[in-house]
């Protein structure tokens, strides 16, 4: 007979410039945010890369003055686009760091990391900024975190 564990599954709304994770909790019959490693609810949706480490959350966004060309941040609009997308060009205007044309017409977004640039699609890099929230969410609860429901905005095309 095999025995189920109780996961908690939670919620994560992927914002553009910050991010947050929430779950049910039945004593209190509502939901609640959880808080991440500093003890914040909201946790910034930024990924970085220093000659030592990858850093997702408070600790890129703690650096990006120090550190620009390889922090990344509004990754979640360039999600879906072809790099010759009019929108995103204008975009790529005011970013310090740097996107190229991937294959099949696909942004990347290039940061050096030990000594050698490495390229992330938008998708790469909001799945370390999920499992960031994710660990947040098991550090708190205690728990495994198995399901989670994402938020997607209105405005999100299929391709998105």
């Amino acid at each position: 007979m095999s025995r189920s564990v109780k996961t908690t599954p939670v919620g994560i709304d992927l914002g553009t410039t910050y991010s947050c994770v929430a779950a049910w909790f039945d004593q209190h019959n509502r939901v609640e945010i959880l808080p991440n490693e500093q003890g914040n609810n909201i946790t910034p949706s930024c990924v970085a890369c220093n000659e030592k480490e990858l850093l997702v959350g408070e600790g890129a966004k703690n650096q990006i003055t120090r550190n620009p060309t390889h922090t990344v941040f509004d990754v979640k609009r360039i999600m879906g686009s072809i790099f010759n997308d009019t929108s995103l060009q204008k975009d790529m205007e005011s970013w310090p760091f740097k996107v190229i044309q991937g294959s099949s017409d696909k942004p990347m977004i290039v940061l050096e990391h030990m000594g050698a640039n490495k390229e992330f699609s938008a998708e790469e890099l909001s799945s370390m900024i999920l499992k960031k929230l994710k660990e947040a969410a098991e550090a708190y609860l205690g728990t495994t975190v198995r399901d989670a429901v994402i938020t997607v905005p209105a405005y999100f095309n299929d391709k998105q």
